[in-house]
């Protein structure tokens, strides 16, 4: 599914936005985020490093605090409606369902549960998480921070070193 994500993605913006405009958006987007951003940005568009870091991890910050500040408001404004309803609740469902680490370590494991790419981790679910958790901003978001640092070093090692083949700085 991600593979089919990044190459619609790819698909639909090649052509008519720059290799980097690409890096910044597949960034943005929820499942993908900094993690497919810099897959792509090395191996598959040939962005370099230095310009390739900088907007994977603006753009995987830009959500952060809208999901941290307006997505409880949100949710409980959706799930008034009838129709939305059973989809703000698989959501929950769905992000609660891995929120033991966060809420048992609350600012280390949120750091850990955005930084270390799995399937299912990252900003956008960790300030899901964080905010049904009711964590407080001052400290979700330094967390959702630090590890989308974490996030940027290991997918940065991955994308550029072990499938790039590409100099450690280059």
């Amino acid at each position: 599914m991600t593979e089919t994500l990044v190459q619609s993605v790819i698909a639909a913006l090649s052509g008519s936005v720059s290799k980097e405009a690409i890096v910044f958006l597949i960034s943005m987007i929820p499942i993908l985020e900094l993690r497919g951003a810099l897959l792509v940005a090395g191996p598959i568009l040939g962005v370099p490093v230095s310009t390739a870091i900088p907007l994977c991890i603006i753009g995987n910050i830009i959500p952060v605090p809208f999901i941290l500040l307006l997505i409880t408001p949100i949710f409980n404004w959706m799930k008034g409606t009838k129709t939305l309803k059973p989809m703000v609740e698989r959501l929950e469902s769905k992000a609660m369902s891995k929120s033991d680490q966060i809420e048992k370590y609350e600012f280390w494991g949120l750091v850990l549960f955005v930084g270390i790419p799995l399937p299912g981790t990252g900003a956008w679910t960790g300030s899901l998480i964080a905010a049904l958790l009711g964590v407080k901003f001052k400290k979700a978001f330094p967390a959702v921070m630090i590890g989308i640092c974490m996030a940027t070093v290991i997918m940065w090692f991955i994308s550029y070193v072990l499938l790039g083949g590409v100099h450690l700085l280059g």
